[in-house]
């Protein structure tokens, strides 16, 4: 007896043939779906997309205008590195006011030997707003939680950021997120323009969102971007 096969019936078998070989051979389509949202860890992917610029903030709109590169860390609930309404550390003081990524590092270091967070996050900033920088970490189900900031530059004390933004909420993995970025003072330095003079403030003030001047235009504040949390893996 002879068996017939087709010409469809001929490509749909090497078609299924080409796709267990490329298995076997470990090169599988990268972007088949993502391991169980359940899974203990994941990686991320976020980008920071400042839009931040003359046309969306037009006043006093500073011709040098930057962010500083990120800092931050996984955590967990038990630890806190910033929230609106609290007052700043030396971490954020000093990331604020100046850019810099220490002392901050060393808070969420510290957090980590005292098993209250997972890694410190550090990635480029932004030479000129508008712009576009990503960075990519591994998260830990014990530690879903995420800080990460950034100084809005030139400023007195200026940021954007945000603060224990939960990654796996109900026990799952979001596979993306997208979170606008409202400029916040820091209180730790009195100037109201972006090229103020330094006017240290003694006690600190809570950390506030700013709604007026210099961000203000048209009665509102618009972001001056986004972080876009993508799960990679």
């Amino acid at each position: 007896m002879r068996i017939s096969t087709s010409l469809g019936s001929r490509r749909a078998f090497l078609a299924a043939a080409a796709a267990l070989a490329l298995v076997g051979c470990g090169n599988a389509d990268p972007t088949g779906p993502l391991p169980s949202p359940a899974a203990t860890t994941a990686r991320y992917r976020v980008t920071f997309d400042a839009t931040w610029s003359a046309a969306t903030h037009p006043t006093d709109f500073p011709a040098s205008a930057h962010f500083s590169g990120l800092i931050g860390g996984t955590h967990a609930a038990a630890a806190t590195f910033w929230t609106p309404g609290g007052i700043a550390t030396d971490g954020i003081r000093v990331m604020a006011e100046l850019g810099g990524k220490s002392p901050l590092d060393a808070e969420v270091q510290a957090a980590v030997a005292a098993g209250r967070a997972d890694r410190v996050l550090s990635g480029g900033g932004i030479g000129r707003s508008p712009g576009s920088v990503s960075l990519e970490f591994e998260i830990d189900a014990a530690f879903p939680l995420v800080t990460l900031v950034s100084m809005v530059a030139p400023s007195p004390d200026w940021f954007v950021g945000v603060s224990a933004l939960n990654l796996r909420p109900g026990g799952a993995w979001v596979d993306r997120i997208t979170v606008d970025l409202q400029p916040y003072d820091a209180g730790t330095d009195g100037g109201i323009t972006f090229q103020s003079a330094d006017l240290t403030l003694v006690p600190r003030q809570p950390i506030a969102r700013i709604l007026g001047f210099p961000f203000q235009a048209g009665g509102t504040v618009a972001p001056l971007g986004t972080f876009t949390f993508r799960r990679i893996s």
